[in-house]
């Protein structure tokens, strides 16, 4: 069973496209006539385990379409390079945008599958001269790839992390300028953007820091930092949903009660609470 298939126990995502974009995203797959607010990102987004992610709870809440726009395991590449994707955000009223890894998308050092973001194609020319003793034929995945990296040699991945954060702000920037209207950037993890980790302890956004998040906020965009709770870490997998084979996987992800907190920022900030007044005053039902 591969890590998107469904199993005993697993959830139905109901997978969707929209438009021409070859990109599958969960579904049901909603309207785009209507006045609706669009989100971007990666497992979180997805709600990969979750009955309810994020999105989908403020839809509840607020009664505007929430057009989930997730994949996991993406990175940048996988909406910065999709014209379909960029025109559904550019048609929303809001565009969420989760910060999502520096790991996941092609640099100068790496190229990744421009869909699966998670899967490492090939070396440069300059990685196999930084690390002649690797093979990179054996490698599948980029974090796999860079965990051995980093094993051989913490001061010449000190390069590589370098490289991966100005091609993340790079391609971050390039997307929030091809969206139109309103973004929120969105910090969604168990530790604040301030702490850093080497790439052995699986702390997702690998390798983005706050200050490579406040250059992202000149340009403008609005950020809503949803640091996950001690308490809604500590249920673990508690609500999610997910077969007996998935659950080393289910472990490293944030819970139904972390996605209750993303939530809950999000409707306390000052754009959804605008949107929700007019909503009020214009006569409209949930």
């Amino acid at each position: 069973m591969t890590y998107d298939a469904l199993g005993a126990g697993a959830l139905d995502y109901l997978p969707c496209r929209y438009g021409t974009s070859k990109l599958l995203f969960r579904g049901p797959r909603r309207p785009l006539k209507e006045p609706y607010i669009a989100f971007l990102g990666g497992t979180e987004t997805y709600g990969k385990f979750i009955a309810n992610p994020f999105p989908e709870l403020i839809e509840q809440s607020i009664g505007r379409t929430c057009v989930n726009l997730g994949c996991v395991n993406a990175g940048v590449d996988v909406f910065a390079t999709d014209p379909q994707i960029v025109k559904i955000a550019s048609g929303a009223d809001v565009t969420v945008l989760q910060l999502m890894g520096a790991h996941n998308m092609s640099n100068r050092f790496y190229t990744v599958h421009p869909r699966r973001n998670d899967r490492f194609l090939k070396p440069s020319t300059l990685l196999q001269a930084i690390y002649r003793e690797v093979d990179f034929a054996e490698f599948n995945f980029n974090k796999h790839m860079l965990h051995r990296l980093y094993t051989l040699s913490p001061g010449r991945f000190d390069t590589v992390v370098v490289e991966l954060q100005q091609a993340w702000l790079a391609r971050m920037r390039m997307l929030l300028g091809k969206i139109e209207g309103k973004v929120v950037l969105l910090w969604f993890a168990d530790h604040a953007p301030d702490d850093t980790f080497p790439p052995d302890q699986e702390k997702d956004p690998w390798f983005v820091t706050r200050e490579m998040i406040e250059e992202l906020r000149s340009m403008p965009a609005e950020l809503v930092e949803v640091t996950a709770s001690p308490s809604s870490c500590a249920l673990g997998t508690e609500g999610m949903v997910f077969s007996p084979m998935e659950t080393p996987i289910a472990q490293q992800l944030l819970g139904p009660a972390a996605h209750q907190e993303a939530a809950a920022a999000l409707l306390e900030s000052l754009w959804i609470e605008e949107m929700k007044k007019a909503r009020l005053g214009a006569g409209l039902s949930k």
